[in-house]
């Protein structure tokens, strides 16, 4: 079955960087593009970043856009999301998400919290 696991969330202060991953199994990773969205309290999921099957092609939502970078290793099957300059209002859980013959799936999430 598909599973994708996040990781690398935590605690961090303003201006700090994170590093998340997201490592897929149960399906064929390097044939589905991958995006990253985040939850924060009270909020609805937002898209984040998304990135190509061959990681060619990315795209970013303007709130992240030259902090944020997704990249990906199909060798490895793991979606990374390297996360600098981070803000307070960059605080939620961060998801990965796939979609395989028109059914989403989505990791368990991961915590970021940043905060002095």
């Amino acid at each position: 079955q598909v599973q994708l696991v996040e990781s690398g969330g935590g605690l961090v202060q303003p201006g700090g960087s994170l590093n998340l991953a997201c490592t897929a199994s149960g399906f064929t990773f390097r044939d589905y593009s991958m995006s990253w969205y985040r939850q924060a309290p009270g909020k609805e999921r937002e898209f984040i970043a998304f990135i190509s099957m061959t990681g060619g092609s990315t795209t970013y939502a303007t709130s992240v856009k030259g902090r944020f970078t997704i990249s990906r290793d199909n060798a490895k099957n793991t979606l990374y999301l390297q996360m600098n300059s981070l803000k307070p209002e960059d605080t939620a859980v961060y998801y990965c998400r796939s979609q395989i013959s028109r059914v989403v799936y989505w990791g368990q999430g991961t915590q970021v919290t940043v905060s002095s």
